[in-house]
């Protein structure tokens, strides 16, 4: 059967009332409007609090038209702090509140890295190590308080999709309550030690290892990209290292296995990215 051309499709279409249905195209949606970066209340490193386990905000995220904001997957974890396996930690459910300093509302807890590989049934050895993100979704009211850059350095600048390597340097920002506020010593620099796990995490030193309630803190690497996450304080083989989840491989991970966030995103910071404010490092 030879193809129907579209001029006589076209007459179908409107003879039958359907043009309006059928042609018109599909309505865009629009990109939030981001506060001002010295006003904005809700931004990578503040702190959340999830049924008590306080932790440091990373990354602001989009999907769709939901606004989320980034923290460790083991911040909503049940067991103790060595269970670091996704594959077989218990979490708090997807639905559960989330306290977001600088948010008038509680957020809610809309993916969670662990939960999703038990539901898949995981069986990489590097992904259940690894694969600790969450994502907190901001409510509708508070979206206009946010600011996605990150404090002090500025970035992100996009995401670091081909890893690091030794000695490579590493910028952060954590905001432990442990530090009493002091928010001089929240940003910080080091090395990296390179990639492991097959790309889905880095070992990193820092002038300050993080500390409790550093978890979930965003990395960027030399570029101003979005590294990864910090999931884990190493004890061995590198004692005082952090190790750092990498953000490419669970934002693709995120994406392949839950379709509501098939089309995640890392948001880009506001201001540009400036690793040269503070000699510190190794």
């Amino acid at each position: 059967m030879r193809p129907i051309r579209r001029s006589l499709v076209a007459a179908l279409v409107a003879a039958t009332g359907l043009a309006a249905l059928v042609l018109s195209p599909a309505p865009v949606e629009a990109a939030p409007t981001w506060a001002p970066e010295a006003t904005a209340p809700i931004h990578p490193g503040v702190q959340t609090d999830t049924a008590g386990g306080q932790c440091t905000a990373n990354f602001i995220f989009t999907a769709g038209t939901d606004v989320y904001i980034g923290q460790a997957a083991h911040c909503s974890g049940t067991g103790g702090q060595t269970e670091t396996n996704g594959c077989d930690s218990g979490s708090l459910p997807l639905g559960t509140t989330v306290t977001v300093d600088g948010a008038s509302r509680p957020g809610t807890l809309a993916y969670n890295s662990w939960l999703t590989m038990q539901e898949v049934g995981e069986t990489d050895p590097d992904a259940c190590a690894y694969n600790d993100l969450a994502l907190v979704r901001l409510d509708p009211a508070d979206v206009a308080s946010v600011n996605p850059t990150v404090p002090h350095w500025g970035g992100a600048t996009g995401v670091d999709s081909d890893g690091t390597t030794s000695l490579a340097r590493v910028y952060s920002y954590g905001n432990s309550s442990l530090r009493g506020g002091i928010t001089q010593l929240s940003p910080k620099t080091g090395i990296s030690l390179g990639s492991s796990g097959n790309g889905w995490t880095h070992d990193v030193y820092t002038v300050s290892p993080g500390i409790p309630g550093d978890s979930g803190s965003a990395f960027l690497d030399g570029q101003g990209r979005a590294l990864g996450v910090l999931s884990t304080l190493q004890i061995a083989p590198t004692v005082g290292s952090n190790g750092v989840s990498d953000l490419s491989h669970m934002v693709a991970y995120a994406r392949a296995h839950v379709p509501a966030l098939a089309d995640l995103q890392v948001v880009d910071g506001t201001r540009a990215f400036n690793g040269n404010q503070l000699p510190l490092g190794l």
